[in-house]
This record gives C-alpha cells, sequence and structure tokens, in this order.
C-alpha cells in the first residue's frame, strides 16, 4: 500500500510540474519578442550631430581623428565608384564636415 501511495504522488508531482511547465511556456511566448532597435530610416531634412554619428557609426563627441578615420571605412563601403550611391556619398560627407564643424549650413547637395 506504501508504494501506491509514492506511486500516486509521484504521479501528482508529475502532473504539477507539467502544468507548470506549460504555464511558464505560455508566459514566455506571450511576452512581446526582443528585437534590437534599429533607426526607423530616412534622413531628417537638416542633419543633425545625432543623425551623423549615427550615419558614421561613432558618438557625438567624438574626437576628430576618430570620426575621419569612421568616414574613410564607411565612404570605402560605399564610394559611387566602387558601386555605391552618390546620394549615400553625399550624406557621409555631410556627416563629417557636421561632426568636424566644417559646415556652411547647406546641408546635402541632393
Amino acid at each position: 500500500m506504501t508504494s501506491a501511495i509514492m506511486a500516486g504522488f509521484a504521479v501528482a508531482a508529475a502532473a504539477y510540474a507539467g502544468r507548470y511547465g506549460i504555464l511558464a511556456w505560455q508566459t514566455i511566448k506571450a511576452r512581446p519578442p526582443k528585437l534590437r532597435r534599429f533607426y526607423e530610416g530616412g534622413f531628417e531634412s537638416v542633419m543633425t550631430r545625432r543623425e551623423a554619428a549615427q550615419i558614421l557609426g561613432v558618438r557625438e563627441r567624438t574626437p576628430s581623428d576618430k570620426v575621419r578615420e569612421a568616414h574613410r571605412r564607411v565612404m570605402v563601403a560605399n564610394h559611387p565608384d566602387a558601386g555605391g550611391s552618390h546620394y549615400l556619398a553625399s550624406k557621409i560627407n555631410e556627416a563629417k564636415d557636421l561632426l568636424l564643424g566644417k559646415t556652411k549650413g547647406g546641408g546635402s547637395a541632393f
């Protein structure tokens, strides 16, 4: 009789564990997924320091030598002579000029 009671407890424990596992799984699946937050896209009409930093992949207060280095790296990947876009090249150059303080306020050529 003791073994029957122990077997009953084992079945009950397995049932509770299964129920808990199913509820935990449903809770996990109901949560919104953690997605990487990417920049929503599009350029602003007047480039800001934040947007310029995002284009070059640096922080807003990056030293000028690091800005030049980042500009070179991004421009090599997007240069019009290598199949890149003239529009993106102009935005990359505008971002570099803005972060280095060389802007005239005219904005992009496009």
